[in-house]
């Protein structure tokens, strides 16, 4: 009996470590970040806090026409459900109150309605119908932002002198179109309180719309001593802050909205997609060529870390309680050598 007793208490200490241990690298496993194959033609994220379901567009169906938009776990990122689109698919944005999912789809001038619950294709507005010829360049839809307030689906469409596109998210009907935001006007971000809606393009400018009146406020053009092409915009609302991408120059710009001042050049590589979180205070930005994605501190405009990427990253999205960065991930290619290998979509815990 005492033999016994003695080989228990030896025992128990190797039990508690081995149990520690096996803890400790189940949380390792869990605090890794995931990459997960998805398709060709990976771009636009979305998430679904209704579903819990996260978004992300695709230029690419099987059947060889038209888009996909897939619906994944947001923990496994597995595929949940494929949403054949007619058209090619690429911007994506979600109205989280009446869980509907609008897509961009650039090649064909429209934008698509999607129920995020059902899957179900609810309707497509051609924003552009002109043809396509030596003279004619149809205006393309490049990003979509929701005014969950109004209901209004904002939507760039660029060229030589692009415009934003007003539409009712209820109806998707088109209820205005503002032109002359510049030349590429690529970026867009929404502030729904302040009534105001950002665009940003490759003049280096920052263009102010108000939401009221659908008209354009100001057109500033932002630190003019350098050529720059802004390609995307995030806000900090509260901070009345705008974050500004750069393919010109290897830096974020950090501007003041009520003067449209620069207040900090955050020294990274040139960049891509942007994305504030308020409850973090952190920033988010991809640096396409330099394969990595930044994670700066938003008070400090310090990078806390740099996150490699196994391919080109493109786009970005947060979980609904803010822990979770996803990324989408590109394979390098072109026309004439279209990549073998599929995109991914990344899960970034943070």
């Amino acid at each position: 009996m005492k033999a016994i007793t003695n080989t228990c208490r030896t025992l128990r200490p190797l039990l508690l470590a081995t149990a520690l241990f096996s803890a400790s690298g189940w949380l390792a496993v869990q605090a890794e970040d995931l990459n997960q194959a998805v398709g060709k033609g990976v771009y636009e994220l979305a998430v679904s806090p209704k579903d819990n379901a996260l978004f992300v567009a695709t230029a690419q169906n099987s059947s060889g026409d038209g888009g996909t938009v897939f619906r994944l776990d947001p923990a496994t990122l597995a595929v949940q459900q494929s949403i054949n689109t007619e058209l090619k698919s690429f911007g994506a944005a979600i109205n989280p109150q009446t869980n509907v999912l609008y897509i961009g789809n650039t090649v064909n001038g429209s934008v698509t309605a999607i129920d995020a619950s059902s899957g179900k294709v609810l309707n497509t507005l051609v924003l552009d119908s002109r043809k396509r010829s030596e003279t004619v360049r149809p205006l393309q839809p490049r990003q979509v932002a929701v005014d969950a307030k109004t209901n209004r689906v904002y939507i760039t469409g660029l060229g030589p002198q692009s415009v934003v596109w007003v539409v009712d998210g209820s109806t998707l009907k088109l209820v205005s179109t503002i032109p002359n935001t510049g030349k590429m006007g690529t970026g867009l971000a929404v502030d729904s309180d302040a009534q105001k809606v950002y665009v940003t393009n490759g003049d280096g400018e920052l263009v102010t719309i108000n939401a009221r009146t659908n008209a354009i406020e100001k057109k500033q053009k932002i630190d003019g001593d350098k050529e720059h092409f802004f390609l995307n915009i995030a806000l900090d609302t509260r901070g009345q802050r705008a974050f500004l991408t750069d393919s010109k120059q290897a830096q974020v710009l950090v501007v003041d909205l009520r003067n449209q001042q620069v207040i900090q050049r955050i020294d990274v590589p040139e960049s891509l997609a942007v994305l504030f979180n308020g409850e973090r205070d952190e920033l988010y930005v991809t640096h396409r060529k330099a394969g990595e994605v930044s994670i700066i501190d938003a008070s400090s405009y310090k990078v806390k870390r740099t996150v490699k990427t196994p391919a080109l990253p493109n786009s970005l999205a947060l979980s609904a309680d803010g822990k979770v960065l996803y990324v989408s991930v590109k394979q390098p290619g072109s026309r004439k050598a279209p990549p073998k290998n599929p995109d991914s979509v990344m899960r970034i815990a943070l």
